[in-house]
């Protein structure tokens, strides 16, 4: 096995791998700036392991491909909280009450058939071919950022480009009226980010939930006043017509408005480290546009932002790839350690443009894949495409490893990325 990177000493202490008493933690600095040696340690040693989260939960991990594909589509496995037990709840339902009832009934915690009328509603503004159709907006978007960075020098990526651009898009594809659409702090985006009741963080995280709360009531009400031929407009009128609860609603926007668009931002982000740790592969791009769709492809299983799935449970105590999980307790998925599979992609920790076919789960699988994947899949394609074209000479501007990555539990991202660049065309 590859021998674990040397530890930070704000890092947990690693713990033996396998069933033992002691789960493995997955948090710290150097796990979130390189969770792979660790992840392929697991795989090795089997396809489940008890693992720890930074609010004191433990969960069963599902690493190596075909464990993970088997899990996504496992029909007792179900995403609704109320299967959680009792110590699930105590330490991973972060989000507070009456907010966790009220935000937290979206696509993402539903099964059958709940899920799948939500899921009919979206599944219209995020058709491949309406996206297809938006594409020259997105790029007009892409190019205003761009046209705003400094002429020479440098820039931020994240602070200049990609923390505003999914926003954005995702603002034209559902129907967030401009001023609505200026008014979001993308503060508010880290409600995601568990924050436990007794951290010195939690009075900012509850005014967080609170002030986001307040901004969904805003747009309810204007889309309900204003209505149109667009997304927000046809949520609100399925819940006056009694498809939907009030809670139901307010969860579904929430979600478009986290969900939407962080994961692209931080996938913007973990593309662009990516590229410029692989100054070769990121020159053949410029000089390949035509290579654009495929690269993306393989970008997403090389180091996808989606680093593990949301909670999953089973009704009543299950065995799971040879191992017993009791009622309740909660199954994560590790879509990059499934990514990063040697059993399923040959040199699996190598970037390779050329792979084909390409296979990876960045987007889940089954009956709860990412109804905006074709978004997401435009957006990353005219991100990279624009900045590539029009930053010359785009090259990081400080050491790689001084940059800090986000310290949520289930995605991979960085707040921040200096480049240089020759100059903006």
């Amino acid at each position: 096995m590859t021998p674990p990177d040397p530890r930070r000493a704000t890092d947990p202490p690693r713990c033996p791998l396998g069933h033992g008493a002691e789960p493995v933690p997955l948090y710290g600095p150097e796990y979130k700036r390189d969770p792979y040696p660790l992840y392929r340690e697991l795989r090795e040693a089997g396809p489940v392991h008890r693992v720890r989260f930074p609010s004191g939960i433990a969960a069963w991990l599902v690493t190596g491909y075909q464990a993970a594909h088997q899990a996504l589509n496992d029909p007792r496995l179900g995403k609704n909280h109320a299967l959680g037990n009792d110590g699930w709840r105590k330490l991973a339902s972060i989000m507070p009450e009456p907010q966790h009832s009220q935000l937290q009934v979206h696509l993402l915690h539903q099964d059958p058939p709940k899920h799948t009328t939500m899921r009919r509603l979206v599944l219209d503004a995020f058709a491949p071919r309406r996206i297809e159709s938006l594409r020259p907006r997105f790029r007009q978007l892409a190019d205003a950022l761009v046209d705003a960075l400094p002429e020479h020098g440098g820039a931020d990526l994240i602070g200049g480009f990609a923390a505003h651009f999914p926003f954005r898009v995702l603002a034209e594809v559902i129907g967030l009226p401009p001023e609505l659409a200026l008014r979001f702090d993308r503060d508010w985006g880290k409600v995601v980010q568990p924050v436990g009741p007794n951290d010195p963080g939690r009075p900012a995280y509850e005014a967080r939930l609170r002030a986001l709360q307040g901004y969904i009531a805003d747009v309810v009400e204007t889309k309900r006043s204003q209505a149109g031929d667009d997304l927000l407009s046809r949520l609100v009128a399925a819940r006056d017509g009694g498809e939907l609860s009030k809670e139901e609603l307010d969860s579904m926007v929430f979600q478009l408005l986290v969900a939407g668009q962080e994961p692209v931002t931080n996938q913007i982000s973990t593309m662009l480290m990516t590229l410029l740790r692989h100054p070769e592969q990121l020159d053949r791009l410029r000089r390949e546009p035509a290579l654009l769709p495929r690269a993306v492809e393989e970008l997403l299983r090389y180091d996808g932002a989606f680093e593990l799935t949301t909670w999953r449970f089973f009704a009543e105590d299950s065995e799971l790839h040879g191992t017993r999980i009791p009622a309740g307790d909660s199954v994560i998925v590790s879509l990059c350690a499934a990514n990063r599979d040697p059993e399923q992609f040959p040199e699996a920790d190598t970037l390779d443009f050329d792979r084909t076919p390409n296979s990876h789960l960045s987007f889940g699988h089954g009956i709860h894949f990412c109804p905006g994947a074709a978004l997401a899949r435009a957006e990353l394609q005219i991100a990279l495409g624009t900045l590539l074209t029009r930053l010359p000479g785009l090259r990081p501007a400080e050491d790689g490893a001084a940059i800090e990555w986000i310290p949520a539990v289930l995605a991979r991202g960085v707040n921040r990325l200096p480049v240089v660049y020759d100059r903006r065309l």
